[in-house]
């Protein structure tokens, strides 16, 4: 009885020994699978971004072509009697942007930021540019003032920038538009 005990022992024991042989290399197996899947996963995560990217490019070549895009920018120099609050762009009549600024945005313009208010496509010929410009002014006081320019826009892109500067002499802000080269 003793020597059955001990066989049967020794038999589980085999079998067991077998068992986690087989468990072992099935878990090798399982972890380099596991490896070769995340590996895949990445490879394709990477292939998603690449293809994001290029189709948000292709989206702004089809939605802003480079011989019709026009860009408005603005800035602002020192802001001491001026504190914007929002700018209201219209082309030729039609109102095409009317941004709020925050007053984080707004600082950061003072620091030298420039913000692209407004891109579109314009037509080759004559275009009116109205700008105004919200905000307080001097002596902490409602402030609305406009600036209007008149541009040709021929062929390729052409950027604006509606500037933002303080007129120490007359302590008063002065808003510019000026086209960029």
């Amino acid at each position: 009885m003793t020597k059955t005990i001990i066989s049967l022992i020794a038999a589980a024991s085999l079998a067991f020994s077998v068992s986690t042989v087989a468990q072992d290399s099935d878990d090798a197996d399982s972890r380099e699978e596991f490896r070769s899947l995340d590996q895949d996963v990445q490879t394709l995560k990477k292939e998603v971004l690449d293809l994001n990217r290029d189709l948000f490019l292709l989206e702004e070549e089809l939605l802003f072509p480079a011989n019709s895009q026009v860009a408005f920018f603005i800035s602002m120099d020192v802001g001491e009697y001026f504190e914007l609050d929002t700018v209201n762009i219209k082309i030729d009549g039609k109102e095409v942007a009317n941004y709020l600024y925050t007053a984080r945005e707004a600082d950061a313009l003072i620091r030298g930021g420039v913000h692209r208010v407004h891109m579109a496509n314009l037509k080759t010929g004559d275009h009116e540019l109205v700008a105004i410009f919200t905000g307080k002014g001097p002596h902490v006081r409602d402030y609305r003032r406009g600036a209007t320019l008149n541009f040709d826009k021929g062929i390729g892109a052409k950027y604006v920038e509606l500037e933002i500067t303080d007129r120490v002499k007359k302590q008063q802000p002065e808003f510019v538009i000026k086209e960029w080269e």
